[in-house]
C-alpha cells in the first residue's frame, strides 16, 4: 500500500494526481476518494467547484511539502520533462502516465505540427523510462484512443458543438474510417488499476473502447443523442479546405486541419487485450448519454 505523510501528520494512502482539472481528472478524483485514498491534486488551473460528494480532507489541491510515492499524470505527456524533478523531489516510487495512440495514428501525417507532436510523445515516453530506470522508480504508460465523456472532451463534444451551431456536419467522402471511442471514466479506471496493482510496472498499454464503428456512424450517434435530424454533407477534399478556412474563424475550430479531416477515412483502432488481461480493463461500448455532451 502506498504510504505518505499528510499535512496533518497522519500516515495515509495518498495518491498524487497531476492534471487533476482535466477531463480524465474529473472522472478519476471521485474514484480514488471512493476507494479510501487521500488525493493530492495538482493543476495549473483552479478547480471550477468543490465536489460535494468528496469527504472533507479527502482531497487537497497543490499541497506543499508532502511526500507522495504513487502518482498519476494526466497532463499532456510532452510536458513530462517539466514534471520529473518535482516527482523525484516528492519521493515518487511509481508513476502512471497518460500518453496517446496519436503516437501511431499521426506518425505518417504530412502536417509539420503533427510530426512535432508525434516526436514529442515518442521522446517523452523514452525519457520517462530512462529517468525511472535511473532512479529505481516503477512506471506505466497508458495510451488511450479518442477520449469522450462528461461534455468536456475535445472530440465528441466538439462535433456536437458544430452540429448545434450549423445544423449539419461535413464529411470527407463517406467517413468510413473505424474509431474506438473510450469514455473518460474507463480511462480513469485503467489509471487507478495500473497504479494499484504492484505487478504492473515498466511497460505501456494501448487502451480503447469496446466498440469499433465508422466515423460516419459515430457522428450519427451524436445527432441521435442530441435528438436532432441527421444531416451529413459529404464534400470533396478541395471543398473541405474552404470549409476549414471558414471554421477557423471560430476559436473552437482553430486547431482543425486537413490532416485531421483526411483521417475520417482511415482506421484508428487498437487492441486492448493486454490491458484487459493484466489490469482487468473492461471498457464500455459507445453509448452516448446526455451527460456526455456539452
Amino acid at each position: 500500500m502506498p504510504v505518505a505523510k499528510w499535512e496533518n501528520g497522519v500516515a495515509d494512502k495518498i495518491y498524487g494526481v497531476i492534471g487533476a482539472t482535466s477531463l480524465v481528472g474529473a472522472a478519476l478524483l471521485p474514484r480514488l476518494v471512493a476507494s479510501n485514498c487521500r488525493v493530492a491534486a495538482f493543476s495549473r488551473r483552479k478547480p471550477e467547484s468543490e465536489n460535494p460528494n468528496l469527504q472533507p480532507g479527502s482531497l487537497v489541491w497543490n499541497p506543499k511539502g508532502v511526500e507522495i510515492t504513487h502518482w498519476i499524470s494526466l497532463a499532456p505527456i510532452w510536458v513530462l520533462a517539466e514534471l520529473l524533478p518535482m516527482l523525484e523531489a516528492r519521493g515518487a516510487r511509481k508513476v502512471v502516465v497518460l500518453s496517446t495512440t496519436s503516437l501511431f495514428t499521426k506518425s505518417r501525417s504530412e502536417s509539420p505540427a503533427e510530426q512535432r507532436l508525434v516526436e514529442g510523445i515518442r521522446t517523452s515516453e523514452a525519457m520517462l523510462a530512462e529517468w525511472a530506470g535511473k532512479h529505481d522508480i516503477e512506471w506505466v504508460v497508458l495510451r488511450p484512443t479518442l477520449i469522450y465523456g462528461l461534455g468536456k472532451d475535445r472530440n465528441i463534444s466538439e462535433i456536437a458543438r458544430m452540429i448545434n451551431r450549423f445544423g449539419f456536419f461535413p464529411l470527407l467522402g463517406e467517413g468510413v474510417g473505424l474509431r474506438q471511442p473510450i469514455h473518460a471514466e474507463d480511462v480513469a479506471q485503467a489509471c487507478q488499476a495500473a497504479l494499484d496493482l504492484p505487478e504492473i510496472k515498466n511497460r505501456a498499454y494501448n487502451i480503447s473502447g469496446s466498440e469499433q464503428l465508422s466515423y460516419r456512424e459515430m457522428v450519427l450517434r451524436i445527432f441521435r443523442c442530441m435528438d436532432k435530424q441527421e444531416r451529413l454533407v459529404s464534400i470533396p477534399r478541395w471543398a473541405f479546405k474552404m470549409v476549414l478556412l471558414l471554421l477557423r474563424r471560430f476559436r473552437r475550430f482553430q486547431d482543425w486541419s486537413v490532416a485531421m479531416v483526411d483521417r475520417m477515412n482511415q482506421d484508428m483502432v487498437f487492441d486492448h487485450a493486454e490491458a484487459e488481461q493484466d489490469i482487468g480493463f473492461k471498457p464500455r461500448p459507445f453509448r452516448l448519454e446526455v451527460g456526455d455532451l456539452p
